[in-house]
């Protein structure tokens, strides 16, 4: 445990793209990566990644979930907890992190958060996190949004959570879809204060 670990979920909401690489990039930088896994969010990772993932603590395995983004990483910063294990240290205030992101963030997820529903470890993880006063990011992906969702987005940013669209930018000229998904990781890790060098930044050199 320690103020730099980040704790990251996935829930069931398309983008797994974007959880998987923001994983990878956290612990490239170096930092100690606390992740929780929604059931909905397995099918998800299925479905968009062919990725097939065990939820049971005995059987789940970094490697399957990152594949070969995995080679060469230090996978022991990788700790995983199972999303109905209340004792895990990220459901207690007292368990120092440098904050959350639930990427991708469902609209379930999002309600949840927003009125303090506590279900399962990744809501008491959010929950912590805003009242502890700590960095919160959650990464929707749906389009169009209804009054309710928006309603809940405003909820949670009222009580602290930065909402950061899963809207990739042109202005980056992407030419994989790879470039589209590291310029949502890199907006990402801007919130959380970790360096990267993903993507080229307005008025840098080449913008035209």
């Amino acid at each position: 445990m320690a103020a730099s670990d980040l704790v990251v979920a996935f829930t069931g909401a398309s983008g797994s793209p974007y959880g998987l690489r923001l994983v990878e990039v956290l612990l490239r930088a170096g930092r100690t990566v606390h992740l929780t896994i929604s059931p909905a969010a397995v099918e998800v990772l299925e479905t968009e990644s062919g990725r097939t993932i065990a939820l049971a603590p005995d059987a789940f395995a970094p490697a399957a979930l990152l594949g070969p983004r995995g080679d060469g990483l230090d996978l022991s910063r990788l700790r995983y907890h199972h999303f109905r294990d209340f004792r895990a240290g990220i459901a207690s205030g007292s368990f120092l992190t440098g904050g959350m992101v639930i990427c991708p963030c469902s609209l379930g997820t999002l309600a949840a958060v927003a009125h303090g529903v506590s279900e399962n470890l990744i809501h008491r993880a959010a929950d912590v996190h805003l009242k502890e006063r700590r960095k919160l990011v959650l990464v929707p992906r749906e389009t169009p949004l209804g009054l309710i969702a928006l309603r809940n987005m405003v909820t949670v940013t009222e009580a602290g959570a930065v909402v950061l669209p899963a809207m990739p930018a042109f202005y980056t000229r992407p030419e994989r879809i790879e470039d589209m998904v590291d310029f949502v990781v890199g907006r990402v890790c801007d919130q959380l204060g970790v360096a990267h060098g993903l993507v080229r930044r307005w008025g840098e050199k080449g913008n035209d």
